[in-house]
């Protein structure tokens, strides 16, 4: 039997493909593209569960609920918060709002965990998809921030936390979408209404598969998503659900953020320690 490497169009081909890997290689590590992602942690050192349980009108009323841990693994975190609030109104305790987020950071395949593959899974019914809606957010209290990228100007903007340290939003946040769906209890006919969206390295996302187009990108070294999920039992229809989650997330943004790392930051290659970008800036200076 005649060797392969005999055949003229086996060398040739082989050739060719270890030529192309090697120019592949060299144009990633010259184009600066990173195919694998590290991990990365808010600056704050803040864990979810340090989100507020009281803002100006919404106030905690159950205890954060525990996770065992074969929920916790199929999460596919340990760094989440589920609670409910209540607003508080003239009148006296208003409507409830459960609040649910998540913090995922490295090398994450998929997108774990959103009500319309958990909640199916608990053996609620989905009976519809209202779609992607727009959030509509009190910016009044947000300011334009004027220390950002030249590409990022007029698109970010901070609002003070709690304890009145100015964070940075995501960008383009007055956009934020939250993807809608309706489901049912069959034990109780209860009509269901949960919402949820990401914010990835920096920007927002209200689907799962568009979670990789941000925090996946070539261009960034690390990658981080957070996934911010509400659920009502007693919102009428949509747009009452919309508006109690704006109110709320209108008030819990910036603690929320506060949970991520500063993604200007990190682009600039100001955080963290050893951030490629902060190498290459030190280089073309």
């Amino acid at each position: 039997m005649k060797s392969p490497l005999t055949n003229r169009a086996f060398v040739t081909a082989t050739v060719i493909l270890l030529a192309a890997a090697a120019s592949m290689k060299a144009g990633i590590a010259s184009f600066k593209l990173y195919l694998k992602k590290a991990e990365i942690q808010p600056e704050s050192g803040l864990k979810l569960l340090s989100l507020p349980n009281e803002t100006r009108s919404w106030k905690q009323i159950t205890p954060d609920e525990a996770i065992n841990a074969d929920i916790e693994e199929v999460l596919g975190t340990k760094n989440h918060v589920t609670r409910w609030y209540q607003k508080t109104t003239e009148e006296g305790p208003g409507p409830k709002l459960q609040l649910h987020a998540a913090y995922y950071t490295g090398m994450i395949d998929t997108v774990p965990h959103v009500p319309d593959r958990c909640f199916v899974g608990a053996g609620m019914e989905l009976t519809g998809e209202v779609g992607d809606i727009p959030l509509n957010l009190d910016t009044s209290r947000w300011r334009e921030d004027q220390d950002v990228p030249e590409h990022l100007k007029g698109r970010i903007h901070t609002m003070y936390d709690r304890t009145r340290v100015p964070v940075r939003l995501p960008r383009d946040a007055a956009s934020t979408v939250l993807r809608v769906m309706k489901f049912r209890s069959p034990k109780s006919d209860r009509t269901t209404f949960a919402g949820y969206f990401f914010v990835a390295n920096g920007g927002t996302v209200s689907r799962a598969e568009g979670v990789r187009l941000l925090a996946f990108n070539l261009d960034d070294y690390y990658a981080y998503y957070l996934k911010v999920q509400f659920t009502s039992f007693d919102s009428k229809d949509e747009s009452e659900f919309i508006a109690r989650c704006s109110d709320l997330l209108s008030e819990m943004y910036p603690d929320l953020m506060r949970c991520t790392p500063d993604w200007v930051r990190v682009i600039r290659g100001e955080y963290p320690p050893g951030n490629p970008a902060g190498t290459d800036r030190k280089n073309q200076g």
